[in-house]
């Protein structure tokens, strides 16, 4: 009964291949976090333009993207913008989909933490008559992102989980070749078992590594 349920001889066997595939999720979700972070952080100054011009614009696009699934927008950048001439690989694809998509969220996190710093703060930067590109570098975000990066870091283990949408387009993360073995071998458990538990280290291993960046940003504002 044991063997039928598991087989460890077989999830040893398996296993290079999973992980083989687990370097594909962690590029995608590491990359497409990164791209999120910077384009959310433009996205929430965008929004906060005193230019209606700028910032409803760009508020559309964001509830437009906030509101449609992922998996919608990973199709439109593979299947439809080649119609317009423009075709992407597919794991491009994709990490640009969770980074456009995870970005409208982290949007959303940073104005909060912009929202959050004293109005004396820039009371003051007026009054030594900084411009605005030097209020938001030098008073501003450092005081806005430290706060906010436990938000960010949920959003990038959100952005972990959500990466077999990428098999859809045929790019071959963790769980599509867990899928790959279970339909050659017709063993599901042990693929998809270990697939579980290597998203599980990967989220408490980004866990980890957000409050180290964390208490290091706290130290460094003290400091």
């Amino acid at each position: 009964m044991s063997d039928n349920v598991w087989d460890w001889a077989f999830a040893w066997k398996i296993l290079p291949r999973i992980l083989d595939a687990a370097i594909i999720t962690i590029e995608a979700t590491l990359i497409g976090f990164v791209f999120a972070a910077v384009l959310g952080l433009l996205l929430a100054l965008g929004r906060r333009s005193r230019n209606p011009l700028l910032s409803y614009p760009i508020a559309g696009v964001v509830e437009f993207i906030r509101s449609t699934p992922l998996l919608v927008q990973i199709y439109f950048l593979y299947f439809v913008l080649p119609e317009f001439g423009v075709v992407l690989p597919a794991l491009v694809a994709g990490i640009l989909g969770l980074g456009l998509h995870f970005s409208t969220y982290c949007s959303e996190v940073y104005r909060a933490g912009l929202d959050s710093i004293p109005r004396g703060q820039w009371e003051a930067s007026v009054a030594l008559n900084l411009s605005t590109y030097r209020t938001y570098r030098d008073i501003i975000v450092p005081q806005a992102i430290p706060p906010v990066v436990p938000a960010l870091g949920n959003y990038l283990v959100a952005m972990f989980k959500e990466t077999p949408l990428l098999s859809a387009i045929a790019v071959v993360e963790m769980m599509q070749e867990a899928k790959i073995v279970g339909s050659e071998t017709f063993r599901y458990v042990e693929p998809m078992t270990l697939v579980g538990a290597i998203f599980l280290v990967l989220s408490l291993v980004s866990m980890v590594g957000i409050r180290r960046v964390e208490a290091w940003l706290r130290r460094k504002i003290m400091g």
